[in-house]
C-alpha cells in the first residue's frame, strides 16, 4: 500500500517565514508553529535565499519591505528557479504596491496586521494546487493552434516546446480550458483557483491572467485564447 501524503499544515509543511520586524516575526512563526507547521524563518533577503539553499521549503510567507535584497528582489530570483509556492506580505494595500508583488511571481498576498488562522488557510490553498484538475471526465489533452494542455497531468506546450508555468498559472489555465468554451466567472476562479472569497478583490486574478496570456498567447495584448467578458469573466476558446 504507498505511503500516505502528510497534509498541508502538518509538521512536514515546511515554511520559510521572511520578516524583518521580530516581534512579528516571532509572534507569527509561535503562532503558525502552534498550527502545526515546520516555521524557518529569516530576517533580511539575503538570510532567505540562504535557508532556501540549505533547507527544503514547500511555502515562502514574504514581507516586500526588507532591507538589503528587498522582498520583490527575492521574489524574482524564487520564480526564476521554479515554482516554489509564494505568499507575500505588506503593510501596504496601495494597489501598486501588490500588483508589483504578484507581477513578480508571488502566488498570493496578504496585507499587515496578518491573522495566523487566516495565513494557515491560504497556505493550505496554495499547496492543494497540487492535486488533479477536474474528474475522470475532462479531456486527457486539449490543442488550440500550437497550444496544448494536459490538465490532469500539468503540462503545457507551445509550438512543440514546453511552457513552463507556476503551479497557480496552470490551475488557473486548467480551469479555464475544462469549462469548454463555457464563460467562468471571476468568483468562480476565485474559488476554484485559490480556494476561497477574496470579497470583490479581483487584482489577484487579472495579474494572473496577464501573466498566463504572456506565456500562451501568440499576441498577449490582443488575446486569442483566453478572452475578457467584460462584467462577467474569462473564457478560453477554442477556435481563435
Amino acid at each position: 500500500m504507498p505511503p500516505v501524503p502528510p497534509k498541508p499544515g502538518s509538521p512536514t509543511t515546511r515554511v520559510l517565514l521572511v520578516e524583518d520586524d521580530e516581534r512579528i516575526r516571532l509572534a507569527l512563526g509561535l503562532a503558525l508553529s502552534d498550527l502545526g507547521f515546520d516555521v524557518r524563518d529569516a530576517p533580511s533577503g539575503e538570510l532567505a535565499l540562504e535557508r532556501l539553499e540549505a533547507a527544503d521549503i514547500d511555502v515562502v510567507l514574504l514581507d516586500l519591505m526588507l532591507p538589503g535584497v528587498d522582498g520583490l528582489t527575492v521574489c524574482r530570483l524564487l520564480r526564476s528557479r521554479g515554482d516554489l509556492p509564494i505568499i507575500i506580505t505588506t503593510a501596504r494595500s496601495d494597489t501598486a504596491d501588490v500588483i508589483a508583488g504578484l507581477e513578480a511571481g508571488a502566488d498570493d498576498y496578504m496585507t499587515k496586521p496578518l491573522v495566523a488562522s487566516e495565513l494557515a488557510a491560504r497556505i493550505r490553498a496554495l499547496l492543494r494546487r497540487r492535486r488533479p484538475i477536474g474528474d475522470g471526465t475532462v479531456q486527457s489533452r486539449v490543442q488550440v493552434e500550437d497550444l496544448e494542455v494536459w490538465p490532469m497531468e500539468g503540462r503545457v506546450r507551445r509550438g512543440g516546446a514546453d511552457v513552463h508555468l507556476t503551479r497557480t498559472e496552470f490551475r488557473l489555465l486548467a480551469e479555464l480550458v475544462t469549462a469548454d468554451g463555457v464563460v467562468v466567472t471571476r468568483e468562480e476562479l476565485l474559488q476554484r483557483v485559490w480556494g476561497y472569497d477574496y470579497f470583490g478583490d479581483t487584482r489577484l486574478l487579472d495579474v494572473h491572467v496577464r501573466r498566463l496570456r504572456r506565456k500562451v498567447e501568440a499576441d498577449p495584448d490582443n488575446p486569442a485564447l483566453i478572452t475578457t467578458v467584460r462584467g462577467v469573466g474569462y473564457r478560453f476558446s477554442s477556435s481563435p
